[in-house]
């Protein structure tokens, strides 16, 4: 299995810890990035239904994709190795914030605690995605405005660090 990057608070980091290890318990503090894929008008958003195969929030939506940099991986290049690997393309990304949250997956199957970096890209509708089934169940395109509507009235059926990524990003956005 990988390691993931230990951090402290503000993102520096303090160790590695195989995955597994990372996600037991209550969780070690550890680097992650979350990606934010717009259309070019910026009135759609790319999101995903995590596949049933995730050992967290499987079935529940989330962001365009997630995961963990490498050691000496940039975030950015880390996204772009993801977004390739998850689901069949990249694109530009550009850094957008960064926060720390901790969530208790509510199958009590273990805990993420992450040091979050943010990353937006944009690209056409039209794009051609071909996501891995064993990341990902379904995608799809949706109005930025449904979307939060959505969040809103069922946050169950998404992921905690998409609540509170999203307003980050789109607060960035403007």
């Amino acid at each position: 299995m990988a390691d993931v990057i230990l951090t402290d608070m503000h993102g520096n980091p303090a160790g590695t810890a195989d995955v597994l290890a990372a996600h037991k318990g209550r969780g070690m503090l550890h680097k992650a990035f979350s990606i934010y894929i717009f259309d070019e008008g910026r009135e759609q958003i790319l999101i995903q239904r995590r596949s049933e195969k995730k050992m967290l929030w499987a079935g529940i939506w989330a962001n365009s994709c997630c995961s963990h940099p490498r050691k000496e991986e940039s975030p950015v290049a880390a996204g772009e190795r993801r977004l390739s690997e998850e689901l069949g393309f990249t694109c530009a990304l550009r850094e957008s914030g960064s926060f720390v949250y901790r969530a208790e997956d509510p199958s009590g199957k273990g805990t993420e605690h992450e040091h979050v970096t943010l990353l937006v890209g944009m690209i056409p509708r039209t794009i051609e995605v071909a996501a891995d089934p064993n990341e990902v169940m379904e995608w799809k395109w949706i109005d930025i405005h449904e979307l939060q509507k959505h969040m809103h009235q069922h946050m169950a059926k998404y992921a905690p660090w998409f609540h509170e990524g999203l307003p980050k990003v789109l607060a960035a956005l403007r």
